[in-house]
């Protein structure tokens, strides 16, 4: 009878929180200057998706504010988190609306929870993942798999993948002259040498290879895919390569391919084409892709390295301008192995979002492939501009309202969009 009873309260209490919203009340998660914590607030959005709660993305209104129905478990999550928030009647909602209605604004449905994956082995720490720390702190749920769960097909199983500090063209990193005689990277090798055994592949490189096709076809039919750091560019250049043995004998016991770079195909790659590899163990490089730290604004130190994003048409442009929503316009750059983005490399099919003026940078892009979408980003982690191998994991409870990391959240959120809008 004890049981039973504690159940009846448990329910009723379940329909008390969830009751009807209140009639002409709505909640506004303010996106600009004035919001407390920028991040945490993106985890209150997915957590109202999680519980059934439909929420408006509010493109361009106050940064991308969250607007949804009142209700008292909602304000009470808001509360516990620190979220800033205002109650507005239906007569201010009503003035809202013409607002976004008059104004570069338009609001997008976001129906549905999506379901995340991270491509990461078992072991990875969030410290070293940007997408894992603000996973984490703004409470969104996510799941990892590795190579062998790819290989299985499991990647239906999730809306979005992040792609993170991944080195797709099987050579560890380029790590092999500083750090060869580190146990971490002999680890690494051992680590991913035998995966690549046990799933039948006698190298590296064509497991990771096998990885991208995989992860390119679920692209194609639907998914949505996020990439930073290295994972970006070892992503094309692995497409690029698929017939061809990039590879040095230092990673994988025999030599280079001749004539490698003849043979690539850029037809196959997501964003970039024309790009030259530089095979050389030697050189902690790939590709000329990447703009290195030895560009100009980085000579002049962190103050002067920012990159701005481009302003789109909320109403003809939904995809970019949720991508951009941010409270501010220009952001601060940060290094990681794979810094920026040649632009003169990049596809005229891809959408840049951000660029650093003047420098031929790209530091974030967009694009389709098939009934999906990739978004790049440069670099390793938005709140620590020259990331190091065992450097101290950044607190993202000191860094709330950081605008490159809203970034990031932005992709989380995106695929949770009404579809029908998306195709406008």
């Amino acid at each position: 009878m004890m049981l039973k009873k504690s159940i009846q309260i448990t329910i009723l209490v379940v329909l008390v929180v969830f009751a009807m919203p209140v009639h002409a009340q709505k909640i506004l998660v303010y996106m600009d200057l004035q919001q407390s914590d920028h991040l945490k607030a993106y985890g209150i959005a997915y957590w109202a998706l999680e519980n059934g709660i439909p929420v408006e993305w509010l493109l361009n209104y106050r940064g991308g504010s969250f607007f949804m129905d009142f209700y008292p478990a909602v304000e009470r999550e808001l509360r516990l988190r620190g979220v800033s928030y205002d109650m507005l009647s239906g007569s201010d909602s009503a003035q809202l609306y013409a607002v976004i209605e008059q104004e570069n604004m338009d609001k997008v449905l976001l129906e549905k929870a999506p379901k995340i994956a991270i491509y990461a082995p078992p072991n990875k720490q969030a410290w070293d993942d940007a997408v894992l720390l603000a996973l984490e702190y703004a409470e969104i749920p996510h799941e990892k798999l590795w190579d062998e769960r790819v290989l299985a097909g499991e990647l239906e199983l999730y809306d979005w993948l992040h792609l993170h500090h991944e080195d797709f063209t099987g050579q560890y990193g380029k790590f092999y002259a500083n750090y060869r005689n580190a146990d971490w990277y002999k680890d690494e090798v051992t680590k991913n040498e035998s995966m690549a055994r046990r799933l039948g592949f006698a190298k590296v490189s064509e497991l990771k290879r096998a990885v991208v096709l995989a992860i390119q076809e679920y692209i194609r039919r639907g998914g949505f895919m996020f990439a930073m750091c290295s994972a970006t560019d070892t992503f094309d250049i692995a497409l690029a390569a698929a017939q061809v043995d990039i590879v040095d004998t230092v990673f994988d016991g025999d030599p280079v391919q001749a004539n490698a770079q003849s043979k690539l195909d850029y037809s196959n790659t997501l964003a970039f084409e024309d790009f030259k590899i530089d095979p050389n163990p030697l050189l902690y490089e790939y590709s000329d892709i990447d703009i290195p730290p030895s560009y100009a604004p980085v000579l002049r130190g962190a103050e002067a390295d920012y990159f701005t994003l481009f302003e789109f048409s909320a109403k003809y442009d939904p995809v970019p301008t949720m991508l951009t929503q941010c409270h501010v316009n220009a952001i601060k750059g940060f290094m990681g192995q794979t810094t920026g983005f040649k632009k003169e490399l990049i596809k005229n099919s891809v959408v840049i979002l951000g660029e650093a003026e003047g420098t031929g940078q790209v530091k974030y892009l967009h694009g389709n492939l098939g009934r999906g979408t990739f978004t790049y980003y440069a670099g390793h982690d938005p709140e620590d501009y020259q990331h190091f191998v065992n450097d101290p994991p950044t607190q993202l409870s000191l860094h709330k309202n950081s605008p490159g990391y809203r970034l990031i959240l932005n992709n989380i959120l995106f695929p949770a969009a009404k579809k029908k809008k998306l195709k406008t």
